[in-house]
């Protein structure tokens, strides 16, 4: 197996409060000094209060006033990857990406790059705001190590893709924060280089725009390149990512698949190994008829179940009174996500009254592999009798087998459709035919 192309080995970043920001070197080394003989800021205002991190904090460094904006970090990314860094304002997700852009250094842990990389960070990063379009062009591919006849070949597609070629020759400090989006991106994404790393930067930008960048993107990661890709839309980072970072606090968990890191990332409950769960404590749905029909327990009866398997429920469901003309279904749906589809079947006979156990059977094959949640719901034409939504987690793993074609990658979603596919010749065909009919009546009117 290829070494990772990158590889983060305990890697902590360290930061202190109020340290930077002295306006000058002279002040600067006063605050030192004073901070080394254990002194009072000697800059600090009268009446300002001094910042302090509780000691019992999670981030609180070894000393008064440090924090760790990252704390031991270890993940590794193979080439081709596309890797979705996710957590909430302020967890670390910058300061990673700096990191690994080499913006700023690390306080512990060691850092591995195989190859060139390109980053966008935030609006005019890598621009020199006196310089045109163009000259900024070639001044990142410089800095990636280009020669100007390989930024030459490329210069084109840059400038087509950013959509500023009227402004390519204005200085980059008159274009909006959209335009400077776009052409940071087009160079970021069009230099070649083995290593993108993305931030919320995209933002910014248009929806079409939006769109265009990611198509780009997927294109990247598809000619064997890499991506570290931050963001809030977990829409997108489920349909782009192949793995995710889930960063809290300052510490990284790695290597989650995408629906278990989105699941924590909107604080849904992850899935769990629990295969029955008592319902009658759990919030209901539109239950109009009070408690006359109520789902007491579900237990899941395929445990572990594979995408290519039958999924199956039994239902613990009490009624008051014998009831006919039911439906049982279930709503399936991915972790913090909105429902997939809905499984319904009517009830076979009537619903007894008393203690009812029913088995509900999902045939298998028409979801992929990843996580999941179920919710049900028990009916009539007329009626919701109760509805408990979406919460029984659970699995399906990959299919175990040799067959390509059973190949299935998380950016093409979670359902399966089935089809099938015939040979036919073209006389058989829609096509076909109406050619035939059409030789066929300009031989009669020949004919005639």
């Amino acid at each position: 197996m290829s070494r990772p192309i990158i590889e983060v080995r305990n890697v902590s970043k360290l930061y202190r409060l109020g340290a930077i920001g002295a306006g000058t070197f002279q002040d600067a080394l006063k605050r030192r000094w004073a901070l080394m003989l254990g002194r009072e800021d000697p800059l600090k205002r009268v009446g300002e209060k001094e910042l302090m991190i509780p000691r019992d904090h999670p981030q609180a460094g070894p000393e008064p006033n440090t924090f760790w904006a990252l704390k031991d970090v270890t993940f590794d990314l193979r080439e081709g990857e596309v890797l979705g860094v996710i957590g909430k304002n302020g967890a670390g997700k910058s300061t990673l990406l700096k990191i690994l852009s080499r913006i700023t250094e690390p306080t512990e842990g060691r850092i591995v790059m195989r190859g060139r990389v390109a980053s966008l960070l935030e609006v005019g990063t890598g621009f020199h705001p006196d310089l045109t379009g163009r000259e900024n062009i070639y001044l990142n591919g410089a800095i990636l190590g280009m020669r100007t006849r390989e930024i030459d070949a490329r210069f084109d597609d840059i400038v087509e893709f950013s959509e500023v070629e009227r402004f390519i020759d204005t200085p980059v400090k008159r274009y909006s924060s959209g335009m400077y989006v776009r052409l940071a991106f087009a160079v970021a994404a069009h230099l070649d280089p083995e290593i993108l790393v993305v931030d919320e930067v995209l933002a910014v930008g248009d929806a079409e725009f939006q769109k265009k960048c990611l198509g780009k993107m997927q294109d990247v990661a598809a000619s064997g390149r890499t991506v570290l890709f931050v963001s809030h839309n977990m829409n997108t980072v489920r349909s782009f990512c192949t793995q995710c970072v889930f960063i809290e606090a300052g510490r990284a968990t790695a290597g989650l698949p995408v629906p278990t890191a989105i699941a924590r990332y909107m604080g849904v409950s992850p899935v769990h190994a629990s295969t029955s769960v008592d319902m009658t404590t759990l919030p209901r749905q539109f239950s109009a008829l009070g408690d006359s029909i109520r789902f007491t327990r579900v237990d899941l009866l395929s445990h572990p179940v594979r995408e290519t398997e039958d999924i199956c429920f039994g239902l613990e469901v009490n009624a008051a009174e014998s009831v006919k003309g039911l439906l049982l279904g279930a709503y399936i749906g991915v972790p913090g996500q909105r429902c997939l589809g809905v499984a319904q079947t009517e009830l076979p006979g009537e619903l007894k009254h008393g203690k009812n156990y029913l088995k509900l059977r999902i045939r298998g094959g028409q979801l992929a592999s990843g996580e999941y949640v179920a919710g049900f719901f028990i009916r009539d034409c007329f009626r919701d009798y109760d509805y408990v939504r979406e919460f029984l987690p659970f699995v399906l793993e990959p299919a175990v087998t040799d067959d390509w074609t059973s190949y299935w990658h998380p950016s093409w979603g979670s359902v399966r459709f089935a089809c099938q596919v015939s040979a036919e010749t073209e006389r058989d065909s829609p096509a076909g035919q109406i050619s035939q009919s059409a030789v066929s009546l300009t031989e009669q009117d020949a004919r005639a």
